[in-house]
């Protein structure tokens, strides 16, 4: 069964993501979970997997990794359930680099794993206890492909004391003594325990016979019988063994060996070492240097120690304090590589080793492309902001930065410094926009002549003037906006050291794209995540040695968002778009390649979230409700009315003409689930007409008898006056109105009044004039009347209350109307949630203006 439902990870579990759930096989799936979550998942693993959501997937993993452990286990026939999975560094390592980007990936490290590993084993030794048959029959009921281990172990390990022999050999087999404790005894003692019982001996050593039919030095040990007891072994001995190693555990017989054969620290390799020194400048096209050698367990090797090898017979020496094997045809096929790895490449290609293949980084073949010191520091910096020395704040900065925030303007001053393009992706109200005023001040204390350009949406002018001269008042700046300032050659005579503009106005002026600015930030940075528009080409001509993008969602639909992001900020990083493009495609298939994506584009974003308590601990939980909401009988009435006249209308309407009608009645619906006089312009809009208002009674009564304040959001300018005095005459006191028309300054002056002590109940905001910038967590309640189509753009519009400050729980509830295209809207808003929850995924996208006539019907039809 497949798992396209997607998860969110918890600090110690992980819970279905309900909005994901988009239909009844899925909510069945969502019913298993809850009631056994760890043995649904368990045995869900082990079937088609084939467009899982990354976060089952990744899940799966997990299970896979424990399963693993289990049936390689010699012990496992004989302890059965007792058997316990150990989760390696091997394996930590893999599935730590597999872990989505998804809703609490930060909860996922080493103790979390774990925690799941204790969940799983519950799981096993339950379902272990109670079967009857064989462990290896256990395993094949979960999948054909599970093999579990034979009881016997071989064990090669160094000795030391013996010139002649530095090596022993012993093979072991797993048993229980008198206590019923498992027990690793030597194989002679095998013959003795079952010395009676030849059936059992003959079971025990069958997998031997099929390791000396592969094995001609295993057969040796057997016809000689020092199979059965320990032995020495000189140095062609246990090469001979240690080459046969993979023969050894194919058979079930799992080896102890060396660790320098396992990690193959033996292996002479060539490393090319990139960025040993700091360069001169800073930048993606920075030449470092490439330092080839020859290299052992990370220790170089000098032309003395490769001339020896070379007289050495082929296999194992003893050099330097450790065994070093010797392949005299690979070692000259290295030496003569070194030669075209000697010279300088790209800081680009250095970092993008991992996401392209034009560099021969190949670590089986003996090829291996390290960072070297300082690149290797650099790239910690960027990825660990902790580690960076501690900035001082300019002297004229009137504020005291959170921990997190004193590292984002550590992070901020390190990026300028080494020339790269930053992306502050700090969840919403964590305070991105006092980070960057620190920074602009600290560059303008270090730089008088610097010259900066930010560009905001409209909506956000007034908050970034009422920042800056909050906390950083001798700053000098000046607003480029009609509002603001109508001679644009008193601005230029002006000269300021920042110059804040909209994104209207930067696209209209264009002497701000014939100069080149020293830094150019984007607040909301998301303006820009569409590669292809008029908007976001405009801030991409404009030049800057430093940009900054300023963005609470990264990603919010598809991996389109993340490259146009990149292309802004790092040009060329990501590669040309259709190159990124054909790379997206490949993440469902070869999940692996979100852990290249994600260390690629790591250093360049500094993401916090307000929900990791390790960055911020005085915010309260938000908790999310939808609301079903029955239609009333009028609405009933209009609703069925519309989806007849609809099919009368499509039936022979084709291309722009259909798209443009299908689009209608999207609307058209919509304003019927609201209410009924919104559809028919009429002002009368009675409670009972409307399943909305009612809920919105029900819940508006109890935030008034609370004393409490509440934001009710619509799309619709229209509803915001009728919205208004409907709420008025339940908390019997009017509140305000926030939407495209509000002027900025009446804007400021109702925050001001909504934040103070005097209760304002409600606020009414349209999503698109008030969804972002505004801080007013003196409500605790959110109400969304009406859907958006972006769950990004939703979220954005919840954290106007769920935001720094906020000392109450946050209850945000989502109306929607039963059996409507509210529905079907709520499931496209799951289908985006899941990718934006993901962050990278395929665009999996319903393009409503497409389907057939009788898939819009079906979509359309009310189901009541």
């Amino acid at each position: 069964m497949k798992l396209k439902i997607a998860f969110i990870y918890t600090n110690e579990s992980f819970v279905i993501d309900e909005v994901s759930v988009k239909n009844a096989s899925d909510a069945q799936i969502a019913t298993l979970f809850e009631e056994d979550k760890y043995g649904t998942l368990y045995h869900m693993t082990f079937q088609d997997t084939s467009k899982d959501s990354p976060t089952a997937q990744f899940l799966k993993e997990v299970v896979q990794s424990f399963v693993r452990s289990l049936s390689s286990s010699p012990e496992i026939e004989i302890a059965r359930e007792k058997t316990k999975a150990v989760l390696d560094d091997d394996q930590l390592d893999y599935l730590l680099a597999l872990c989505p980007f998804a809703l609490g990936s930060e909860f996922v490290d080493e103790e979390w794993l774990k925690l799941q590993y204790d969940q799983l084993q519950h799981v096993f030794e339950k379902e272990a206890t109670s079967f009857e048959g064989t462990m290896q029959l256990y395993f094949e009921g979960l999948s054909q492909n599970l093999q579990t281990a034979q009881r016997i172990y071989f064990h090669l390990v160094e000795n030391p004391l013996d010139e002649d022999n530095p090596f022993a050999f012993m093979a072991t087999y797993a048993t229980k003594d008198q206590a019923g404790r498992v027990r690793h005894m030597p194989l002679a003692h095998a013959l003795i325990e079952y010395k009676d019982h030849q059936e059992e001996l003959l079971s025990l050593l069958s997998s031997l016979n099929k390791v000396a039919d592969e094995v001609e030095y295993m057969q040796y040990l057997m016809d000689t019988g020092e199979l059965f007891h320990p032995i020495k072994l000189n140095v062609k001995e246990a090469y001979t063994l240690l080459k046969a190693i993979p023969l050894i555990e194919k058979s079930g017989i799992k080896c102890r060996v060396p660790n320098w054969w396992k990690k193959h620290y033996a292996s002479v390799h060539l490393n090319v070492s990139a960025g040993e020194k700091k360069p001169s400048f800073f930048g993606l096209e920075t030449l470092i240097a490439l330092t080839p050698s020859l290299t052992i367990n990370g220790r170089m090797l000098s032309q003395d120690d490769i001339n020896y090898l070379l007289k050495q017979e082929e296999g194992l020496t003893f050099m330097k304090g450790q065994w070093v094997e010797v392949n005299h045809q690979k070692l000259q096929e290295l030496l003569q590589k070194m030669e075209h790895y000697d010279g300088t490449i790209t800081l680009k290609e250095a970092l993008t080793k991992d996401f392209v293949k034009d560099i021969d980084d190949d670590p089986d073949n003996g090829i291996e492309i390290t960072n070297g010191k300082w690149l290797r520091n650099m790239m910690q910096e960027m990825r660990q902001p902790r580690h960076i020395q501690k900035q001082s704040l300019p002297e004229d900065f009137d504020a005291t930065l959170r921990h997190y925030q004193q590292e984002g303007y550590n992070w901020l001053n390190i990026m300028y410094t080494f020339g790269f393009g930053a992306c502050l992706a700090d969840d919403m109200g964590l305070g991105k926009t006092i980070q960057v005023i620190a920074f602009l001040e600290k560059l303008r204390e270090e730089d008088a002549d610097a010259k900066c350009l930010l560009v905001v949406p409209a909506s956000l002018l007034g908050n970034w003037e009422s920042e800056i001269k909050k906390f950083a008042p001798d700053l000098h700046y000046s607003i480029l906006h009609s509002s603001k300032i109508k001679d644009y050659q008193a601005y230029q005579e002006d000269n300021p050291y920042l110059t804040i503009t909209t994104y209207g106005m930067a696209s209209k002026i264009e002497g701000l794209s014939q100069r080149e600015w020293h830094v150019l930030i984007l607040d909301e940075a998301q303006a820009i995540k569409n590669p292809i528009t008029k908007q976001t080409k405009t801030m991409k001509k404009i030049p800057a040695r430093f940009r900054i993008a300023m963005t609470g969602t990264p990603i919010e639909n598809d991996y389109s968002n993340l490259w146009s992001l990149f292309d802004f900020l790092n040009k060329g990083l990501l590669g040309s778009f259709d190159q990124f493009k054909r790379f997206s495609k490949t993440i469902e298939d070869y999940p692996e390649n979100t852990t290249k994506l994600r260390n690629l584009v790591s250093p360049f974003i500094l993401r916090r979230l307000k929900t990791d308590k390790s960055i911020i601990s005085d915010l309260p939980n938000k908790i999310e409700i939808v609301d079903h909401v029955n239609l009333s009988k009028r609405q009933i009435v209009l609703y069925k009315k519309q989806v007849e006249q609809l099919k009368e209308d499509i039936e022979t309407a084709q291309g722009m003409e259909r798209r443009g009608i299908v689009l209608s009645y999207i609307t058209k619906f919509k304003q019927i689930c609201n209410h009924p006089d919104q559809f028919n312009h009429d002002i009368s809009f009675k409670a009972i007409d409307s399943g909305k208002y009612q809920m919105l009674k029900e819940l508006c009564t109890t935030i008034y008898e609370k004393r409490e304040r509440v934001l009710v959001f619509t799309q619709y300018r229209e509803m915001c006056e009728p919205l208004s005095q409907y709420l008025a005459s339940i908390f019997h006191k009017e509140g305000y109105i926030i939407n495209g028309s509000t002027p900025i300054k009446k804007r400021t002056e109702i925050v001001n009044k909504f934040q103070s002590e005097h209760y304002i109940p409600y606020i009414v905001l349209t999503v698109k004039a008030a969804g972002t910038g505004l801080n007013l967590t003196a409500a605790n309640h959110v109400i969304h009347f009406d859907r958006w189509w972006n769950p990004a753009v939703e979220n954005q519009a919840s954290d106007r209350a769920y935001r720094i400050g906020q000392k109450k729980k946050v209850f945000v509830h989502k109306l929607v109307s039963t059996g409507t295209i509210e529905e079907k809207i709520d499931e496209l808003i799951t289908s985006k949630q899941s990718l934006a929850n993901n962050i990278l995924s395929t665009n999996d996208q319903i393009n409503i203006t497409e389907m057939s006539n009788d898939e819009l019907i079906n979509l359309f039809q009310l189901e009541v």
